[in-house]
């Protein structure tokens, strides 16, 4: 049922006036217009005021009376322009960004291009004092969420808890040919060798237990736009697991087949939930699928 508010516009912020009982998050999404990642990126960006205390609970109970404020403005972001990097969500503990392909999740050898130092120059220039403490990786190839901590403590408690902590991590990928099943879990130890090159097997080979769980969004008869959920967070782990199920995915050189449809490899992390390690709050990312993926599906 929709709830009539008063709108004011004042400043940095536009006011309403509440007027049934309703959650924060579905009343955000009920009166300001916005898609459901926006909103729930101003409120963990700390863009939403309740009586004029900052709230950034999604299940805040609001009450008949209440004034609810919406920043028009993002925080902590002017200045910072990078075609590799988007910074979607930041506080005094860690920042979530949103990588382009290309570019190395921390260095590797000299003067390479990385997520890391190019959010190290931005703390700088921001006056932060703080550096980028890398948590989690991505392949230079692959795009999207990642997070880093600000702190050495913060970076701990996420890095010896990450499989406690993230409670859920989806990429989307294409995938070379047309696959049958809807839905499955492909599941096996993933070990490298010599050369790097990792490779599963059926029997415990010494290596990683690896379980990824995978769903198909879209196919043709040439492709397969498929969710790949990841249960453990093995090195290459999807790649290897696509390939494994004979529809490797695109664009990629290592595992592949050589069908590279959007000359690149063809793997986006598109959605990143886990809990705060500081403060406790669930904390859910998403990006949109890449527009080129889905134009592959029309």
């Amino acid at each position: 049922m929709k709830m009539n508010t008063a709108r004011i516009n004042q400043g940095d912020y536009r006011y309403y006036t509440v007027n049934e009982q309703a959650l924060l998050l579905e009343w955000l999404l009920e009166h300001i217009g916005q898609t459901r990642s926006k909103v729930k990126a101003t409120l963990q960006g700390q863009g939403v005021k309740v009586n004029g205390k900052t709230i950034t609970q999604f299940d805040y109970p609001l009450q008949p009376g209440m004034k609810v404020a919406v920043s028009n403005t993002k925080k902590n972001q002017k200045g910072f322009k990078s075609r590799y990097v988007k910074i979607v969500y930041e506080d005094r503990w860690l920042i979530v960004v949103e990588k382009a392909v290309g570019i190395l999740s921390m260095a590797a050898g000299h003067s390479s291009l990385n997520v890391k130092s190019v959010l190290d120059d931005y703390f700088k220039m921001s006056r932060q004092h703080c550096t980028a403490h890398v948590v989690h990786r991505l392949d230079r190839d692959t795009s999207g969420l990642m997070v880093y901590a600000k702190d050495v403590e913060t970076e701990q408690i996420l890095e010896h808890n990450w499989h406690d902590i993230v409670y859920d991590r989806r990429y989307v990928a294409v995938v070379s040919g047309e696959m049958v099943d809807d839905e499955g879990t492909i599941a096996n130890w993933l070990k490298d060798n010599k050369a790097y090159v990792t490779y599963s097997s059926s029997v415990d080979n010494g290596g990683k237990y690896a379980v990824t769980h995978f769903h198909v969004l879209d196919r043709t008869t040439e492709h397969s736009l498929v969710e790949f959920k990841l249960e453990t967070g093995r090195k290459n782990q999807i790649r290897v697991h696509s390939a494994d199920m004979g529809h490797p995915v695109c664009g990629d050189t290592k595992y592949g087949n050589g069908d590279d449809p959007l000359h690149r490899l063809c793997l986006h992390a598109w959605l990143l939930c886990f809990t705060h390690p500081v403060t406790g709050q669930p904390m859910e990312f998403e990006t949109p699928i890449p527009v080129m993926f889905r134009k592959l599906f029309k």
